[in-house]
């Protein structure tokens, strides 16, 4: 009897099993399809990626040799092209880049767009690199206020940015004239442990500079002749006093001399260079 109910079962489950598979069949067959293009798209994209990555990895390596060799407009043109073409991490790289580039060839106000675009784009370590750069270019034309806006936060002390928005601050504050106080934040960034290296030792640099007066026009240095040489620099006349011009040459090119206050007779003949030597004493022909 149970082998009886088992084919029984069995036959019920295939008729069921036949049932859906003519009412789904299609559609099963169709999701499957559908898997296995999704998966091989996605290798195939994975690999276009990779492909594109490394051409623009070409790319970025030949434009920042251009950088470096100082051929910054064609480093622009490079990098702005890439920033369009490469992928969304060398995209926004090429972009850091081009606006350093116009940077550097004095195309400011476009370097500025370009580090604002970036500020905007969201990732938090390349929107603080481009508020440094575009800080730097601000603090040499604009007060001290919009270089405070355009750093933001990172003007606090407790900002692991401070020490370098605070190197950008203390050169404002030098560049508008109060000496005494980029004088204090610079010995103060020079002596701060958490500062790096490099800001340490540019602010004790300008700290001595300031410390010595360096902030003070003093003029040109003057040089007076001393005297037993024979080139000491530039001879000094007291205002007032008008140079004497210098003798006249005489008729071969010669200076007269002058004698009590009247020139010497320019008319005296030369020697006569055409003068015979003096003939030798003869022999006394006794003496053979």
């Amino acid at each position: 009897m149970s082998d009886i109910f088992r084919e029984v079962e069995e036959e019920v489950r295939r008729d069921r099993l036949e049932r859906i598979w003519k009412e789904y069949g299609d559609y099963i067959v169709a999701a499957i399809a559908i898997v296995i293009l999704a998966v091989a798209a996605y290798r195939l994209w994975n690999v276009y990626q990779a492909r594109e990555a490394a051409r623009a990895s070409v790319r970025y390596i030949s434009a920042q040799r251009l950088m470096e060799s100082g051929q910054v407009q064609p480093a622009a043109r490079e990098f702005a092209h890439l920033s369009q073409t490469a992928p969304k991490g060398y995209a926004q790289l090429s972009q850091m880049q081009e606006a350093d580039a116009l940077a550097a060839s004095g195309n400011a106000a476009t370097a500025l767009a370009n580090y604002r675009k970036l500020i905007d784009s969201g990732d938090e370590m390349l929107s603080s690199i481009a508020r440094i750069r575009a800080a730097w270019i601000l603090v040499e034309g604009a007060p001290k206020s919009e270089v405070e806006s355009m750093l933001g936060g990172m003007a606090a002390k407790t900002n692991p940015w401070y020490p370098v928005a605070g190197e950008i601050l203390a050169y404002a504050d030098y560049h508008a004239g109060d000496a005494r106080r980029a004088l204090a934040e610079f010995q103060a960034l020079a002596k701060d442990p958490k500062s790096p290296a490099g800001v340490r030792g540019r602010s004790n640099a300008m700290a001595t500079f300031l410390a010595a007066g360096g902030e003070h026009d003093v003029g040109k240095p003057l040089y007076p002749e001393l005297p037993g040489t024979l080139t000491a620099g530039p001879k000094i006349i007291p205002r007032g006093v008008t140079s004497p011009a210098p003798p006249a040459p005489g008729p071969q090119g010669t200076v007269p001399a002058k004698t009590n206050g009247s020139p010497a007779n320019s008319n005296t003949a030369p020697a006569n260079s055409n003068t015979a030597p003096a003939q030798p004493a003869p022999k006394d022909q006794s003496q053979k």
